[in-house]
């Protein structure tokens, strides 16, 4: 158990009541105890960690932002016991969202949301006090305040992509602070991306190179982590659309008639942000980070083949030990890992089949797993060889499907020839399951899904999954699942190197790179994703569409996909297609899942309407409570809302 992380759970934090004095929490309260909470190096410590809890509960996924709101998971909403999921942030996309109390509010820590606020509150409280403990050596004083602007500017980015344009925290005003100035402003979009880029680089000196002491201190940060959300900073907010010129707010003003967003392109924010990317994979590189291969332990067989190590590979690269996962930057990092793999897992044996533990209520809707490539590297509706018309046709499993598709199982056209991601990534009715116990490849189990008599097919309306795909990327193939469950814990990424990678490319491409330069960083991740490079997988021989990556639009759209497919179920996609602005596209279809009731393949691989997603422009920004705005009447309302 890691030592500093007893103190999370031993925090009370400070509730974020809303008045006229201190709406925003900007002023400290316990003034009283904060001589005490600073008396010495100890209770410092436990400060300190007061300002990394809050990040430590982003670990919910279903009070992420992105992850509910991505549209790769569809969350029942007629569930008579949604057993521990919050299903608020779900129900977003289901048009539920409003100005008067809205869903997983960040501003004000309520329904769902955590007061981003407060924990800026917090950091500015460390930073004022950070002297007075006489027995706090140099060296970790300029560490822990490296730390905590690190903090203090992840809380900020965190809010700005939530909200766009917020007000700057950057002391907390004194205990006497009238109305007036407690009444802040919400500062331009550039400003706040500026502030964000200045703490980072404050902070980045005094931070360690890597933990060198990961039993007591894994999760802290590090310059490799600094680096790499100042690159993600300055990418997915001073330079994406949603944020560089977006004519949708380009009249959006505060009460003074301050322009919130700049009204016209600025190209070189690309240019700003291409070099933070690569300042940060050659620090990664330099301290030994690459991309993850799986290196099979001691109780896995030596018949291990190539394609089910490439899965593991896959899968391993977000459920692998933190010290052992090569590609990991960050990782959330609660005491007790990531904790609901059960709510992405089938029930594979007899056993769990009556014993119903896992609930497997995260349903993948048919668009999202059509997302991943062929076995070729290509969109479904790009490869010259494969079927799309007919891949909702049935096809039995051949010998050489074995460790894809359960041999001789009856299943879709759809499940056959894809990219080992795909298979990694999504659990469908006949696809093969490596782990869960069963450790000998010819024995893996498979998941049987079809009406209310299969292993994971529908039993109530509590443990349901109601499109027929499950997100098997967030589950370990360790953790069992049978008479008992027995989880296997790891930490949920927060940045990867395949990530970072891509984002490079994708802001080469937005420079107007030739892609000769932006393709190497791509194929990084698609060679280890078994595929073949995009000039291959663009080729005449191959593609309905050759040379796909030889103009700056179609580039655009292969970085696009492969950032959704690779980073797929890991909270990421929510923000890339906000910052894309290609979300109200996303959702402007409804989502479908198969006919879970029917046990005959005939009659169950029938797509059907699960929801139509509600999502308009005024969706791309989260709204501010109204009732602040009365409180503040310097505060403006969010486009639309």
């Amino acid at each position: 158990m890691k030592s500093y992380l007893k103190y999370l759970y031993m925090i009370v934090m400070v509730s974020s009541t809303i008045s006229c004095k201190k709406y925003l929490d900007v002023i400290p309260d316990n003034v009283g105890t904060i001589d005490y909470a600073f008396r010495n190096r100890n209770e410092a410590e436990k400060y300190l960690f007061t300002c990394y809890s809050t990040l430590q509960k982003f670990n919910n996924t279903w009070f992420n932002p992105a992850f509910t709101t991505s549209g790769e998971i569809i969350f029942p909403n007629n569930l008579i016991n949604n057993m521990g999921i919050n299903p608020l942030g779900f129900n977003l996309i289901r048009g539920t969202q409003n100005a008067g109390n809205p869903a997983l509010n960040y501003w004000d820590g309520a329904e769902g949301g955590q007061s981003l606020f407060v924990a800026i509150r917090h950091c500015n409280t460390m930073l004022e006090n950070i002297d007075k403990p006489i027995d706090l050596t140099a060296g970790e004083k300029a560490r822990w305040i490296a730390e905590v602007k690190f903090l203090k500017a992840y809380y900020h980015y965190y809010l700005m992509r939530m909200y766009g344009p917020i007000p700057i925290t950057d002391v907390n005003l004194p205990i006497n602070s009238s109305i007036e100035t407690v009444k802040v402003k919400r500062a331009p979009v550039d400003e706040v991306v500026n502030y964000i880029v200045k703490l980072l680089d404050e902070a980045r000196p005094s931070l360690p190179p890597v933990i060198s002491n990961q039993t007591l201190e894994l999760g802290r940060i590090t310059q490799v982590i600094a680096l790499s959300v100042k690159a993600e900073a300055l990418l997915a907010t001073a330079a994406s659309p949603l944020f560089n010129g977006n004519p949708d707010y380009a009249t959006f003003k505060d009460k003074d008639g301050v322009n919130l967003f700049s009204s016209q392109v600025d190209l070189t924010k690309w240019d700003r942000a291409a070099v933070a990317c690569k300042e940060a994979i050659d620090l990664a590189e330099e301290r030994g980070l690459k991309l993850h291969d799986f290196v099979p332990p001691a109780n896995i067989p030596a018949t291990l083949t190539d394609s089910l190590k490439k899965v593991l590979t896959l899968q391993t690269a977000i459920t692998e030990k933190w010290e052992l996962n090569t590609e990991l930057i960050w990782a959330l990092n609660p005491v007790f890992g990531f904790g609901q793999q059960e709510y992405g897992m089938p029930r594979l044996t007899v056993k769990s089949s009556t014993n119903l533990i896992a609930q497997g209520t995260l349903a993948v809707p048919i668009a999202q797993q059509e997302l991943f490539y062929t076995d070729k590297g290509l969109p479904i509706n790009e490869d010259k060889n494969w079927d799309y018309a007919k891949r909702y046709e049935l096809k039995t499993a051949a010998d050489k499907d074995r460790f894809y598709v359960h041999k001789g199982y009856e299943t879709v056209n759809a499940h056959f020839n894809r990219e080992p991601r795909f298979y990694s990534s999504i659990a469908f009715d006949g696809g093969v399951w490596y782990g869960n116990g069963v450790l000998i490849p010819e024995n893996a189990l498979y998941v049987q899904a079809r009406g209310v008599e299969s292993y994971a097919g529908p039993k109530d309306l509590i443990y349901l999954n109601v499109s027929g795909y499950w997100p098997k990327k967030l589950v370990n193939y360790l953790t069992v699942y049978d008479e008992r469950m027995t989880w296997e814990p790891y930490h949920f990424p927060l940045m990867r190197l395949a990530g970072l990678y891509l984002l490079y490319a994708e802001a080469l491409n937005e420079q107007g790179k030739n892609y000769t330069e932006i393709l190497p960083y791509i194929d990084k991740v698609r060679t280890r994703a078994g595929l073949p490079s995009v000039e291959t997988s663009w080729s005449a021989a191959n593609s309905t569409r050759p040379g796909k990556y030889d103009n700056q639009q179609g580039l655009r759209e292969i970085i696009h996909q492969e950032r959704r497919i690779e980073l797929a179920f890991e909270g990421q996609a929510g923000w890339d297609l906000r910052r894309w602005k290609e979300m109200a596209n996303v959702m402007s279809r409804p989502m479908q899942g198969w006919n879970i009731y029917e046990g005959q393949a005939l009659n169950y691989y029938r797509p059907r309407n699960l929801l139509t997603p509600i999502f308009n422009v005024r969706n791309y920004l989260w709204p501010i409570r109204s009732i602040n705005l009365t409180i503040n009447d310097n505060l403006v309302q969010n486009p639309l809302w």
